[in-house]
């Protein structure tokens, strides 16, 4: 009787030494994923000073738009935590979305190759960012999964496991979908 009693506690020491290695392994898998996520923030953010400084000579009078690229972008850098971060970058890509609406009007600004690199780049940046959203909101949720899924639960006070925040977009402007019409002729520009 005593030796199945000391090997069911020896199965849950086990099961309890898994479970709590596990949530700490996911913890640091969503770490790992936020700061991946940063990782291609920083490069975007370091890329669109270059690219408003390309194109200020020919847009000079669009300084409006260039200044809310530039202003949406600092507030991005300065974002802290999740929610603060998905709400400022959905600011950022719509001041964005904005300039390279204006840039296509200008047919100087698209003959720079230099201009036409930097767009390349960011948009390059910009798919590897989405991508590491999806990975941080996919892992972010495989912990949250595990941490609330009984037995694992009683163990997650153990780990210090607390619900990582998901990605989201918090404006219901960047939610809606543009409108595309290729009927209208762009503004012609200024001579």
């Amino acid at each position: 009787m005593g030796f199945v009693l000391l090997a069911v506690l020896a199965l849950v020491v086990v099961w309890v030494i898994g479970a709590y290695n596990g949530l700490i392994s996911l913890q640091n898998q969503v770490a790992n994923a936020w700061k991946q996520i940063d990782v291609q923030l920083k490069r975007r953010h370091d890329l669109i000073p270059n690219l408003v400084n390309a194109v200020k000579g020919a847009m000079d009078h669009e300084r409006g738009t260039l200044e809310a690229v530039i202003s949406a972008r600092n507030r991005a850098v300065a974002a802290q935590g999740v929610a603060a971060t998905a709400k400022a970058e959905g600011e950022l890509t719509a001041a964005l979305g904005r300039l390279f609406a204006l840039a296509e009007a200008y047919p100087q600004i698209q003959a720079t190759s230099n201009i036409r690199e930097l767009q390349e780049e960011l948009s390059s940046t910009e798919n590897k960012v989405a991508f590491s959203r999806q990975l941080y909101n996919d892992v972010a949720t495989q912990y949250n999964t595990k941490q609330a899924q009984f037995p694992t639960n009683l163990v997650a006070g153990l780990a210090k496991a607390t619900p990582a925040e998901l990605w989201q977009i918090e404006d219901a402007a960047h939610r809606q979908v543009p409108t595309v019409d290729l009927s209208a002729r762009p503004p012609a520009p200024p001579a």
